[in-house]
């Protein structure tokens, strides 16, 4: 590692206070009392480095990393910005991940960027958002790949409704290969986020299956949010009542609901395709 201004500290055993300490930020309430979260992955931290993100500590264990890792010195530029590095043994780092086949990386970051509301998004609106609403997703595993399918369609922001997990969690971080922290997110309740929609006059287009209109058949190229709900009890009534308009995605099997996620991405590439 090159001449970072941090040095780093060894930790060696799997039973040390700060190596047992690190699984807590797990647990919702945790986070939320410490305002941090974890960010695993090569991946995932080059990701968040590259959207501004600055860890407050870096765990890492050059024996799990691969080539690539190694040759670009992570821990190098981490250090560079003046985060703390901490150098863990092997078994001292399995004991801390909580991903299958870690590679060597543990952030601890400060988790404030993921706790937006939607009036602090209102200076990014500009003329013609594009805005997904995720009502009471509880997958954090839905919640990441809607993030990783925002990024790519260049969304405004995303908004999670009623939001049953964090953008904190973990999974979500993981999930979303650190895009939570390149794409705007904020959480609300469902009145809110509608109030602050009207507010805007951002029109809401729905997707159900309770509706001869098809998504292709409206326009998004002006301002819009689409808003999606979980396959099991879809968007509430009070959503769907708010709602500009309603659209189907047509599907032509026996199942009559697709994943959240992949009903995310075909709304938003087709409001990329029609912005063209």
């Amino acid at each position: 590692m090159g001449d970072t201004g941090t040095v780093p500290s060894l930790i060696t055993s799997p039973a040390n206070p700060r190596v047992k300490a690190l699984p807590a930020l797990r647990r919702r309430r945790t986070r939320e009392e410490q305002g941090r979260t974890l960010i695993e992955g090569y991946e995932e931290l080059r990701l968040a480095l590259d959207a501004g993100i600055v860890p407050l500590t870096l765990f890492y264990c050059p024996a799990l990393m691969g080539q690539q890792a190694l040759a670009d010195d992570l821990p190098g530029r981490v250090g560079a910005l003046g985060t703390e590095l901490v150098e863990l043994s092997r078994p001292a780092f399995e004991k801390a991940a909580y991903r299958e086949g870690p590679d060597g990386f543990l952030a601890v970051v400060d988790s404030s960027p993921l706790g937006r509301r939607c009036a602090d998004l209102t200076p990014l609106l500009g003329d013609a958002p594009l805005l997904l609403v995720c009502q009471g997703v509880e997958k954090p595993g839905n919640l990441g790949a809607i993030l990783r399918t925002a990024d790519a369609a260049g969304v405004t922001a995303v908004v999670a409704a009623d939001p049953v997990t964090d953008w904190g969690n973990p999974n979500t971080v993981r999930a979303s290969k650190g895009t939570v922290f390149s794409v705007p997110v904020a959480s609300d309740p469902t009145e809110v986020t509608l109030a602050w929609l009207e507010e805007h006059r951002i029109p809401l287009l729905a997707a159900t299956p309770s509706t001869d209109q098809l998504h292709t058949d409206v326009d998004l190229t002006g301002p819009v949010a689409i808003a999606v709900g979980t396959e099991k009890q879809g968007l509430t009534e009070e959503l769907m009542a708010a709602a500009t308009h309603r659209v189907r995605i047509p599907m032509v099997g026996r199942a009559d609901s697709l994943n959240v996620a992949t009903s995310a991405a075909i709304l938003l590439y087709e409001a990329v395709r029609q912005r063209g």
